[in-house]
């Protein structure tokens, strides 16, 4: 090596480090934005934006939330994933993330683009249906499936997630056969299911119970091992003759790789807080969601164990994406 090239070599990566603190320090410079991969009206949205406010005024700067749905998630992530790494781009993110690697190919690679920042809330999800669909409990909802075999349809926020996994997994132990219509979003799924265009709905319990108390829709299982305070009346699937059906949801944020961690640090500091502010905590928790942040280090290992296990569910069961 000549000594002019290890001199340029030696001044780029001294201007490199230097830049780095630079940039923490003028971090934010802009609005930030929260990529939420679904339509709007659902879980997503309710936590982005409960977030919003609070993460915006600890950080000085504006902070948007921006839905961009399709591709059953795969749009919204992309563009998180093309982002610059200077922390102004958030991407919320949810089981489906941890299972679009195993039934597609991606524009990224969800391991290597993306980075976790925190989770943010787990949630019960909840199998209701339109009224008048004759079943008043899950024992019930078996029964009329397996006497017309492929004639009921289950509506979902996306081609894959967790309300899907949950899905397939409840028509592999009751050994029943509906077919899953996906949606862009909680709010389109229950949409559907309101408008009698599908006859069930798998959702969080967020989407699920309003409709419910109000008559529209009728809770037939809770999908979690316990019961929901949001809807304490409704058994869960376990308790129906399924002993041991466990599929919750959960959502988290996500930063792109190589963002410096002065800046992931902080972010995820403002997070934290605000997850704890009674305005936000308090509204989450009435709708069901139950704030459970982790640090980057325990998210990230989190979404790698989440995609070892979905991988595993998708091979067993056999799932199409179609």
């Amino acid at each position: 090596m000549t000594a002019i090239t290890l001199r340029s070599l030696l001044l780029a990566t001294t201007s490199a480090l230097i830049a780095a603190p630079a940039a923490s320090q003028d971090f934010p410079s802009k609005p930030i934005r929260i990529i939420s991969p679904f339509a709007p009206g659902g879980a997503t949205d309710t936590l982005g934006r409960s977030l919003a406010t609070p993460l915006g005024k600890a950080l000085g700067q504006n902070v948007i939330v921006e839905n961009r749905p399709g591709g059953s998630t795969v749009i919204g992530t992309e563009a998180a994933a093309r982002a610059p790494a200077d922390g102004h781009t958030l991407l919320v993110v949810s089981p489906s993330y941890t299972v679009n690697p195993f039934v597609r190919k991606l524009p990224y690679d969800s391991l290597k683009d993306l980075t976790g920042l925190t989770r943010l809330a787990s949630t019960a999800m909840v199998v209701a249906s339109h009224p008048s669909v004759p079943a008043k409990d899950v024992r019930e909802l078996v029964a009329l499936a397996r006497a017309k075999p492929g004639m009921l349809t289950y509506a979902t926020a996306s081609l894959v997630g967790a309300q899907r996994i949950a899905g397939e997994l409840f028509k592999n132990v009751a050994n029943v056969d509906i077919t899953h219509v996906p949606y862009n979003g909680g709010a389109p799924a229950t949409m559907a299911t309101l408008g009698g265009h599908t006859s069930l709905l798998v959702s969080n319990i967020v989407e699920i119970a309003p409709n419910v108390r109000a008559g529209k829709l009728r809770a037939l299982g809770v999908t979690t091992i316990n019961r929901s305070e949001m809807l304490p009346e409704v058994p869960t699937i376990a308790e129906s003759g399924y002993p041991g059906f466990d599929a919750g949801n959960w959502f988290g944020i996500s930063i792109r790789s190589g963002t410096p961690k002065a800046i992931v640090d902080r972010l995820h500091a403002e997070i934290v807080r605000a997850l704890e502010l009674p305005e936000v905590r308090d509204p989450l928790v009435r709708h069901g969601l139950s704030p459970a942040p982790m640090t980057p280090e325990q998210f990230s290992a989190f979404i790698r164990s989440e995609m070892e296990r979905n991988g595993r569910i998708v091979k067993k069961l056999n799932l199409r994406m179609e």
